[in-house]
Order: structure tokens, then sequence, then C-alpha cells
């Protein structure tokens, strides 16, 4: 992204979608082709399709009343075509953050673009303490006595299932959304490639137990765990923990060297399922990030 566009607000930017306009008539690749992951920390990924379009999924920010950073600071500025969050929280909401053309803010439903296809499954947060070992109804307290059990929970405790199909994909991007969810947001899911799952030895978002079962059920060809602690990125107060113990405890994996991987439908890896793991990999200059305070 240019600096040209450091400093200012989405209404300011000075970038357009003169590049969205010449994808709306050109041909659409063949559709098992080269797929790029990209991770940014914390839930936040990149995937970019075979014709070059760029989906930016969950980036992160800080909690704005500032009574508890997660991260150093805020996500980086970064430009994308398409920006999507899961949920209303503030380590995947930060849309705000990304130059993109097209902001998908809790989708539910359908969107399509060139050789992209993005479909939003609506259903609800995680919030079941004895499946994890965070407290939930503890931390809400602190922000406000409310209900966030379904079906009456507030707004921030609903969750959107993300699934981006491209290049012949299907890949699921599970937010923070609850381990059980019903029958039928199971059926609409259908078949999945790549799982972009949280998973902590804190486990925060879920118990490993309920983790395994998704996969049980979900048969991906790849799992990719996100929502950790990555030292120079993440703070201790976030009270996340890594990911590497989980890893190393699963029969097949892989620990990338780069913070991206590609794919192609026909080259997943034939050991089901296999864990893809980027460790303290990210996609941005994480030393000039902490020189410019993340601005």
């Amino acid at each position: 992204m240019s600096d040209i566009n450091e400093g200012l607000q989405s209404w300011q930017l000075r970038t357009n979608h003169n590049a969205m306009i010449e994808h709306q008539w050109n041909e659409r690749p063949a559709p098992e082709q080269t797929v790029a992951l990209s991770y940014f920390g914390s839930s936040a990924f990149r995937i970019t399709s075979p014709s070059g379009i760029t989906v930016m999924l969950d980036p992160w920010r800080n909690l704005p009343t500032r009574r508890w950073d997660w991260y150093f600071y805020d996500f980086p500025k970064t430009a994308v075509d398409i920006g999507v969050a899961t949920h209303a929280h503030f380590d995947h909401d930060a849309l705000h953050r990304l130059d993109a053309h097209v902001l998908l803010d809790r989708l539910i439903g359908v969107y399509e673009f060139a050789d992209v296809r993005i479909t939003g499954i609506a259903d609800k947060h995680a919030t079941d303490s004895s499946s994890a070992s965070y407290d939930f109804k503890k931390i809400i307290r602190e922000f406000g006595n409310v209900d966030i059990e379904p079906p009456n929970n507030p707004r921030s405790w609903d969750n959107c299932l993300i699934i981006v199909e491209t290049g012949g994909l299907r890949i699921l991007h599970w937010g923070d959304n609850r381990h059980n969810p019903p029958d039928e947001v199971w059926q609409a899911i259908g078949p999945v490639d790549i799982a972009l799952l949280p998973v902590d030895e804190s486990q925060h978002v879920m118990g490993f137990q309920h983790t395994e079962a998704i996969i049980d059920r979900l048969q991906p060809k790849v799992v990719v765990p996100h929502h950790y602690y990555i030292w120079d990125v993440v703070q201790r107060s976030s009270t996340l923990m890594p990911a590497e113990p989980w890893v190393r405890r699963q029969q097949h994996t892989r620990w990338l060297d780069s913070a991206t991987t590609q794919y192609s439908a026909g080259t997943l890896p034939a050991d089901a399922p296999t864990i893809d793991y980027f460790g303290d990999h990210v996609a941005f200059d994480k030393a000039s990030w902490h020189d410019s305070k993340g601005g």
C-alpha cells in the first residue's frame, strides 16, 4: 500500500476501484489453479485467487476502550480487494484498517465477484466456558452484566461462518463460532478442503476435544490453526497461548517457513488432515509495524 494513504480515513483515501472495473470483464481463469493463503496473525488471513483477487478475513485491532490491549499496535493498514469480518469483536472486525474496494461485515448469504464466491452462514459465537478454559461469562460481567447465551445474546455474540470458494477449493473460516452448531449449519457448510480453526494451548475459544470433533465431522484435507499467541504481535494480557503444543500432538503436520503458502485442488496432501502451521510468521513487516506504532 502506498504511503500516500497513510493517516487517511476511509473517505479520504486516494486509491480507487479501477482494477475491479477491469476484473468485471476479464475472462475467468481455469477452476483448478493456484490459490495463495497468507497469515496476518490472530485470525486474519488473506486469500489470493488465481485471477489475483485478494480477500482479507478478520483483521484485528485493540479494544477501543484501551482497557485491555491484545496487540502491540492496531492492524497494519493493508490494501486488498475484499474485506470480510466474521463477527463484531475487536480481534476480528477491523475492516477500517483495510484499503478495500468491498467490505462484507458479518456476511449472511452469498457474494460473488470474478473467480471468488464468498458465503456467510449465520450462527453463534462460542460461549460455553465448560468447553474451553476461558471464562466468557466472567469477562462479560466486567463489561456489563448481559446474557450472552443464544438466542438472546447481543450482536457481538453472533458469528458468521465464512466459506471462500476459488481455484476449485472451498476454504472455511470458523471465526469464533461455537463447536456445536445445529445440523442445518453443518449441512450448509458442505464439503471443506481447508479449515481455518481457532487453536491455542489455553483453549480460548473451545476445548481440544471440540476442535477434534469439528475436524472429524468436516474431514478437511488441511487444517490451519489461528487465534493464538505470537510473541511480538500479541500481548500476554490477551491470555492467548501458542498453538505449537497442539500442533506437535497431531499426526500429520507441516511447519511452514513463511507467512504465505499455496494450494491447488489437485495437489492437496493425501494424509488428511494435514496441519499447516504458520507459527510466528506474519505477512507484514513487523519491524516497520513496531517502528510506526502500527499507524
